[in-house]
């Protein structure tokens, strides 16, 4: 038998051998090229944000045994149950970049979400921008709960100015900080924006401004040398917007961490309220919530609507407390277990509280 003898009939002559041999050489190159492609895509970054349920928070409650809120220098009444804030976790963010699969995982998962990225990470702004301006708005919506709190129980509320930007570039960049409370202007005390801006417009443009601000609990004299306003430039500029940063006649801290946004700030304002009257606002029962909340107690809308629903259920949460405009959003994602009380405003939220403690009716999304 000759070696020829051994090969199948297809096989047997010199072109059978090239055809076959062309065809498998031309499926192997396919084969690598589309493994090739494969790994490369798994490796390369999509512009993409996934969005999912985070952890919830407790608000009446400690974080590594630490009040959550802690109230002192007036009578504080003991607290049951939950009032838990909810979040968002982000994947892919500039610094972990997404690749194709995680986003399509992502896509076919009802509870998370697919964004481009520029929505939360513009290409003019860097992570660490969006980072600071996070940490500003949930130190804002801290200050707005304060407020609105207080309000609502009747309190006073005390109000000073606070820087709550800086543009970038501008004559305060670098000098002043977003947070800041102003406490003089040129050695004189101001307690409202309008004040701040009349000491600043009092000096011709490039004179030296000084302010005295609280930076870490701590006075600290900042010099600014004014420049011509960009929309004015007969009028002097520094670059800051003034906001109010409120506070009760008692402290009141919140010593939660590494969580950004100003979407906590009608649960914070739940907590204050809880803790500072002796009726309980849960009667025990694993409440959460988010929305947004000016010092009037308004109740505005949030992002991750879906994914906090998703992530309060997951908690345990049997009741949650959401702003009114997302009835449409959440209509068909709301967990098995979980009810969903859309707000406007703190005192509604509180009716609310009242109502599912007495077992009555409680308003639900206007019908599609």
């Amino acid at each position: 038998m000759t070696q020829s003898d051994s090969l199948p009939p297809a096989a047997a002559g010199p072109r059978g051998w090239r055809r076959i041999s062309a065809r498998a050489r031309t499926a192997l190159v396919s084969l690598g090229v589309v493994i090739v492609l494969a790994a490369v895509a798994a490796l390369l970054p999509v512009p993409f944000i996934v969005v999912s349920p985070g952890p919830t928070f407790n608000t009446i409650g400690e974080v590594n045994g630490v009040p959550l809120v802690e109230i002192s220098d007036t009578q504080v009444f003991a607290t049951d149950g939950h009032l838990d804030m909810t979040t968002v976790r982000e994947s892919g963010a500039p610094r972990s970049p997404l690749t194709i699969y995680q986003a399509l995982a992502a896509w076919v998962n009802s509870d998370q979400a697919v964004l481009p990225r520029e929505l939360l990470y513009p290409d003019d702004v860097t992570g660490e921008e969006v980072r600071q301006r996070n940490a500003v708005l949930f130190s804002t919506s801290q200050s707005f709960a304060i407020a609105a709190a207080m309000n609502a129980l009747g309190e006073p509320v005390i109000a000073d100015p606070v820087v709550t930007s800086v543009v970038v570039g501008a004559p305060a960049d670098g000098a002043l900080r977003a947070g800041e409370q102003i406490l003089t202007v040129d050695g004189e005390a101001v307690t409202t924006p309008a004040q701040v801006g009349d000491a600043v417009r009092a000096q011709p443009i490039g004179a030296t401004i000084t302010f005295t601000v609280l930076r870490d609990d701590e006075e600290t004299t900042v010099d600014v040398v004014s420049a011509p306003n960009p929309d004015d430039p007969q009028a002097p500029y520094v670059g800051i917007t003034i906001g109010l940063l409120y506070s009760a006649e008692f402290p009141i801290e919140f010593t939660l961490t590494d969580v950004g946004g100003p979407s906590a700030g009608m649960m914070f304002a739940l907590a204050i309220v809880d803790k500072l009257t002796p009726q309980s606002l849960t009667g025990g029962d694993f409440i959460a919530g988010t929305g947004t909340i000016d010092p009037n107690g308004v109740v505005g809308p949030i992002g991750g609507i879906r994914q906090k629903l998703a992530g309060a259920r997951g908690a345990g949460a049997t009741l949650f407390l959401m702003p009114r405009d997302h009835c449409a959003e959440a209509e068909g994602h709301v967990p098995d277990g979980l009810t969903v009380v859309p707000v406007s405003s703190l005192d509604e939220a509180l009716v609310a509280l009242d109502r599912w403690q007495a077992g009555e009716g409680l308003v639900s999304c206007p019908a599609g």
